[in-house]
């Protein structure tokens, strides 16, 4: 019986407690996950504010040297792979405030593996790109190349990472039973038991 109630005590003990508290741990996770979107977003679109405004502007002033309708055709081109992911990370990474001040949706993590960091990857690129080409003008472009090889080795070594993992998987349930069979018959004859012999 006092094994009950101390129990009893404890599981109380724990509701008063907001470290063990799994709801807790939940809200605090979900407000932490929300700002550090908010804080990632409001990055983003400073650095491509500034990034894109740089461009025009030092287009504009320079317009004599690579300012031509085919230049700021290419600045478009270029650039809405950017735009299109900077509008897609908005769109899953923003959290929805309720009234309260609670995170009433928090949003996808933006620092996720996987597609997410591609993507990163391919914005990273080609605000550098703009960078380049604002400086340097059209050639830097020629930059840009690198994201559709980028994509092509990615993908190429995500399917031979995952051929050769399927085929380690299906090497593997062999190669461990004959191991576990050799120790046991070294065992066996540490033992002085008797020797086994296989036909």
């Amino acid at each position: 019986m006092a094994k009950v109630l101390i129990a009893v005590r404890n599981v109380k003990m724990a509701e008063f407690h907001p470290e063990t508290n799994l709801f807790y741990l939940y809200q605090k996770a979900s407000k932490q996950l929300a700002a550090r979107n908010i804080a990632t977003l409001s990055r983003m679109h400073i650095i491509s504010l500034c990034l894109n405004s740089t461009f025009v502007i030092l287009r504009l002033l320079f317009s004599y040297l690579f300012g031509s309708k085919t230049s700021y055709l290419t600045y478009i081109l270029l650039s809405a792979p950017a735009f299109l992911i900077e509008f897609w990370f908005e769109k899953i990474g923003r959290p929805k405030i309720g009234d309260h001040g609670e995170p009433v949706k928090t949003g996808e993590d933006l620092e996720a593996k996987g597609l997410t960091e591609y993507l990163w990857d391919v914005l990273y690129w080609t605000w550098g790109c703009t960078g380049v080409a604002a400086l340097f003008g059209n050639k830097g472009w020629w930059l840009w190349i690198v994201i559709p090889l980028y994509s092509i080795w990615s993908a190429y070594t995500t399917y031979t990472g995952m051929s050769q993992g399927m085929a380690g998987l299906a090497g593997a349930s062999g190669d461990g039973s004959v191991q576990a069979e050799s120790n046991r018959q070294r065992k066996m004859e540490k033992r002085g038991g008797q020797r086994m012999q296989y036909r």
